[in-house]
């Protein structure tokens, strides 16, 4: 009879342990570079947003620069009823809301039509020619587009030029002084600067789409654009959905660049947002819990935005961030 040895659970189980031990060691040691671009954006991650989240307790002190945080005397509650019964607060929520929706439901779209129609051309040297000039303005800063802008939008500038001669206006239009062209031109500006940049995602994710699929799909006699309705879009629509979660979540954020550059007294009524107020009231004047305060504020429904259109997205198309 052929003996059996039995070995011991317990000694199974720490065998089992050393070996995925060792494993896990060999793996670190073939990725160790890797592991260490991972570590270091750790460590920034830990050092420039984690641990400044300590100084969030100033929203609810008395604080100056003088004293340090904790010796700072508490205001509970103040600083947030002070914001909420500010007489601005009506059209800065007004001006936020409003640019930001604007952009979302022109500007977010946009760029996906833009990579459906790109991914099209057939000329590669074209495809790549008019991917460079449209992802171009991105790397531009608002400082220097402002200043475009604001060279074009002048009364002298080139848009006013062009259009008495086109016949369009009969005088020239100062723009950027009248708050009622203000919201046209961040949103337009805004799709202007970021339309090439933002299409690169969508373009990297119609790569990923099988060509089996247009191919079964040009035999059955569909055409560009019921392939693209029918095999592209459906295909890219977790792209879409993440992209579009993180855009609400981010609802609030106006782009304090682009409004701070474009912005003057003149046009102060539609053009001023949380952000150039927190920048005004809180930075400018050394109100340091006051502006810690509406950031606060500014986070919280920021993360009850992100936590809504992930739970409706995932009710719809089962596709979500978490």
């Amino acid at each position: 009879m052929d003996s059996q040895v039995t070995i011991p659970e317990k000694h199974g189980n720490e065998a089992t342990r050393v070996n995925k031990a060792a494993l896990f060691y060999k793996k670190l040691q073939r990725q160790k570079i890797l592991q260490i671009m991972a570590l270091s954006g750790m460590v920034w991650l830990i050092i420039f947003h984690y641990i400044p989240i300590y100084g969030i307790i100033i929203a609810f002190k008395e604080y100056n620069i003088v004293q340090s945080i904790s010796s700072a005397p508490w205001a509970g509650l103040y600083h947030f009823k002070e914001f909420f019964q500010d007489d601005s607060l009506g059209y800065v929520i007004k001006n936020t809301f409003g640019m930001s929706l604007l952009k979302l439901v022109i500007g977010f779209p946009i760029p996906i039509l833009f990579a459906l129609l790109l991914n099209e051309l057939r000329s590669v040297r074209f495809k790549k020619a008019v991917q460079t000039i449209s992802y171009l303005p991105h790397f531009l800063s608002w400082v220097i587009l402002g200043g475009i802008l604001t060279t074009w939008l002048a009364d002298v500038g080139i848009i006013n030029k062009v259009l008495l001669a086109l016949g369009f206006i009969h005088e020239p239009i100062s723009y950027l002084a009248e708050p009622s062209y203000f919201w046209t031109i961040v949103v337009s500006s805004d799709i202007w600067k970021e339309l090439g940049w933002s299409a690169i995602i969508y373009l990297a994710a119609i790569t990923g789409v099988s060509p089996e699929l247009y191919e079964a799909a040009t035999i059955d006699g569909a055409g560009r654009f019921q392939k693209m309705y029918y095999i592209t879009l459906p295909m890219i629509k977790g792209t879409i959905t993440i992209l579009f979660i993180l855009a609400v979540s981010g609802i609030l954020n106006s782009n304090f660049d682009q409004i701070f550059v474009l912005k003057n007294q003149l046009n102060e009524v539609a053009s001023n947002v949380i952000d150039t107020y927190v920048y005004q009231i809180g930075i400018s004047q050394g109100r340091y819990s006051y502006a810690t305060a509406v950031g606060l504020v500014k986070s919280v429904i920021a993360f009850i935005l992100l936590l809504t259109a992930n739970s409706i997205t995932k009710r719809l198309n089962n596709t979500s961030l978490f």
